[in-house]
């Protein structure tokens, strides 16, 4: 029989305030986290870097600011933990920056789009969705001079999520309902475990 639109649209409604006030919570205050991680480094690193760059006029000046900016990003805090996890991520087809969007996104798996936009956005105040997606294809992987996303990356990615648990409300309810840590964390490792053997053998196949 036809659906009843009253149900539909509250069905409809229901669900977008669950989105927006549940993960969507959760994704602006990992995306402000995000941010200070990428807006502040250790010992001076970025006073170093904007001196190193100061008196170099090889560079226009729109080249010098992207160069600053990357090398900002990758000596922020949240580029010595991309660069930390980055070994045991390489295998899969991820660098670093994806890295990061892998651990926040862990939190809710829809955290990974607004954390990759943080990252490419950390140097300037431009949202705009297509120049976002030139940074990407324009990323370049310094060992292989090859592009960082390709599409033995891309499908790679997905079958990460397709298969690991990236939900940190999940693994709540996993304790709540077994009444212990135990399951929650078979299941946690079992799934990434899981995600990651897949992963690398879809990447080295495509690659």
């Amino acid at each position: 029989r036809s659906p009843r639109w009253k149900n539909i649209v509250y069905t409809l409604i229901e669900k977008s305030k669950s989105f927006l006030f549940d993960a969507g919570k959760v994704i602006i205050a990992i995306s402000i986290v995000l941010w200070l991680l990428c807006s502040f480094a250790p010992d001076g690193s970025f006073a170093l870097i904007e001196q190193k760059y100061a008196s170099d006029t090889s560079l226009t000046a729109e080249q010098q600011d992207a160069t600053i900016a990357q090398e900002k990003l990758e000596k922020s805090y949240a580029g010595i933990l991309g660069k930390w996890i980055e070994p045991s991520i390489e295998p899969l087809g991820f660098n670093w920056k994806i890295g990061i969007a892998l651990i926040t996104s862990f939190a809710a798996r829809e955290v990974f789009v607004g954390t990759m936009a943080t990252i490419y956005n950390s140097s300037g105040n431009d949202l705009d969705i297509s120049h976002l997606k030139d940074k990407m294809r324009a990323e370049i992987n310094p060992r292989t001079g090859q592009p960082v996303y390709t599409l033995a990356t891309g499908i790679s990615l997905m079958v990460f999520y397709a298969f690991a648990m990236q939900c940190l409300s999940t693994m709540a309810i996993t304790i709540k309902e077994t009444g212990g840590w135990k399951w929650a964390i078979v299941q946690l490792v079992y799934m990434t475990g899981l995600a990651y053997v897949m992963s690398f053998l879809v990447y080295q196949c495509l690659k």
